[in-house]
């Protein structure tokens, strides 16, 4: 008695499903206009910070981390303005040194038995040149200070303890600014788009993941989150409310083996904010899913993160993406295929929202969903 109950109520999903579907392809076909996202799908943020208080002030006290998130050209720019600047700074030091000692008069210079601060530095041009040389530790042999002066002294322990500090402070900046951990997102994919498909009898919100090197990613672990608006019980409007999605290898657990190409899944389960969505209603809402991948690099030891993300119109219902890792019995290794990356086809997948899914098949009899954030 109870398989036929359980038939009937599948033919009766079926034809309602049929309804429903025309109307999830007209909404999706017409919903092809621009939509504000919040991060991009190279991962960089769409958010700017305005209306900071003191924020020049703020910037320059880490000036350190400014200079290593600016653009390559202003940091070559103060990089080699810092080098110009101390040379032609300590070369005015220099020719005051010698200008007071009156090294700089013809008439001294004349005379061979005078002992000069700096020897054969007589205009500015050679001041410069012989800052140049003190602060690079250069030492051609014609220019050296002398025992005459003990400001000359004092102006070239100076100018070496100041130089090695820039040098360590620019090359610093460079060295950071080449090994940041972001340029290691480069390699890390995420498919074009997400698919909702069912997977052991549930529906389940599907995107992959990859990485194209061949060193690995160490402790990797995704997560997700869906922004959307939300209106709390007293009336407040939350426009950018977070709802984390338990994502996973296998829908539970965040941590993946992240050796080939991975498919993360989300299950809509009463616990999704996806829950009580159809495909059509899918279309009509607007939110945004960001999905973040973190891990260790196995190279650095540092910690990267990429993200991305999927507005509605980027998730293909009834989808299911194409195998990528296929073994290779001639050299014995498994090849990964990424030319299927983004592939995907079309499989039979019920297009209402799992809620109503689950309630025709059986399965749940609970109308209320906790992690609903849609009104």
């Amino acid at each position: 008695m109870g398989g036929k109950c359980r038939k009937s109520l599948r033919r009766c999903c079926l034809l309602r499903l049929h309804a429903w579907e025309e109307r999830y392809r007209q909404t999706r076909f017409s919903s092809r206009r621009v939509r504000r996202r919040v991060v991009f799908k190279h991962g960089d943020c769409n958010v700017v910070q305005g209306k900071v208080a003191k924020r020049r002030r703020k910037y320059l006290q880490d000036i350190f981390t400014t200079l290593v998130d600016a653009q390559w050209r202003w940091t070559l720019l103060v990089f080699s303005m810092n080098f110009l600047l101390s040379w032609l700074g300590f070369a005015v030091l220099w020719w005051l040194v010698l200008y007071s000692h009156g090294d700089l008069d013809p008439v001294a210079q004349a005379n061979l038995t005078r002992v000069p601060c700096v020897k054969d530095v007589t205009t500015f041009s050679s001041c410069f040149l012989f800052s140049v040389e003190t602060q690079h530790t250069i030492g051609y042999g014609a220019k050296h200070t002398t025992d005459e002066c003990p400001e000359a002294i004092f102006v070239m322990c100076l100018q070496s303890l100041v130089g090695v500090m820039i040098q360590a402070f620019m090359v610093g900046i460079v060295f950071a600014k080449l090994s940041r951990p972001k340029k290691r997102t480069q390699t890390l994919l995420f498919s074009r788009n997400a698919v909702i498909n069912q997977r052991d009898g549930q529906l389940c919100l599907m995107f992959r993941v990859g990485d194209m090197r061949k060193s690995h990613i160490i402790e990797a672990h995704v997560r997700a989150q869906l922004i959307t608006k939300k209106v709390t019980k007293e009336g407040e409007v939350l426009p950018f409310h977070q709802y984390e999605l338990k994502v996973g290898g296998d829908g539970e657990e965040d941590k993946i083996f992240f050796i080939w190409p991975t498919t993360i899944v989300h299950k809509i389960n009463p616990d999704s904010p996806l829950y009580n969505l159809s495909a059509a209603d899918m279309m009509r809402h607007r939110f945004e899913i960001v999905v973040i991948l973190e891990g260790v690099i196995e190279s650095t030891g540092m910690t990267t993160q990429a993200r991305s993300s999927y507005l509605p119109n980027e998730i293909l219902w009834g989808h299911r993406f194409e195998t990528m890792v296929n073994f290779k019995k001639e050299t014995g290794e498994h090849e990964v295929d990424y030319s299927q990356f983004n592939s995907t086809y079309e499989v039979d997948t019920p297009i209402c929202s799992a809620q109503t899914l689950d309630q025709l098949m059986g399965l749940s009899t609970n109308n209320n969903n906790n992690g609903e954030p849609f009104y």
